[in-house]
């Protein structure tokens, strides 16, 4: 290379560090969660339901199979008796019906009862609608390009494509 010529772009030794995004990135997915939260809440409310009840109805109606008690504390992250507890409620107002697990008498299975199914589709309706309402800004390929990017923080560390998560990346 001559004194005259500029050195390519990529060779010009070692390129500040731009300022990373991860704290804004944060801050605006938890804004956005939240919104979500208290959308959730305020249609919830009017049908005598709090949100982690709403959630127990959601995860029997996609089971779409009884589930035993202690599956649902797991899933909720919480002791069986607190999932006892909020099964008690449910099964109160005639949404959820208990039986034995034929398979081991020690367990309790957990199904919608009728009344539930009908509660978990008008729920379903007031989530897609309030849910429009935030994405509906969105252009059908920003709305794709969200899904996907949110569905890869979604998995489990150590099985995104990248391996970045696995790797000690920041999250």
């Amino acid at each position: 290379m001559t004194a005259d010529q500029t050195p390519p772009a990529d060779s010009a030794g070692p390129q500040p560090e731009l300022p990373s995004l991860t704290p804004q990135l944060s801050e605006a997915l938890t804004r956005a969660s939240w919104r979500l939260r208290r959308a959730a809440v305020k249609e919830l409310a009017p049908l005598g339901l709090t949100f982690a009840q709403s959630r127990v109805l959601r995860i029997l109606a996609r089971a779409g199979e009884p589930r035993r008690m202690s599956d649902i504390a797991a899933r909720f992250e919480v002791a069986p008796r607190s999932a006892t507890s909020m099964i008690d409620s449910l099964e109160a107002a005639g949404l959820v019906e208990r039986g034995a697990d034929p398979a081991d008498r020690r367990s309790v299975l957990v199904s919608l009862a009728p009344r539930g199914r009908a509660l978990v589709d008008r729920m379903s309706t007031l989530r897609r609608e309030s849910a429009s309402v935030l994405f509906g800004r969105l252009s059908e390929d920003q709305q794709v390009q969200l899904h996907d990017l949110l569905t890869l923080l979604n998995e489990p560390e150590g099985e995104c494509d990248d391996g970045a998560l696995a790797a000690g990346g920041e999250t």
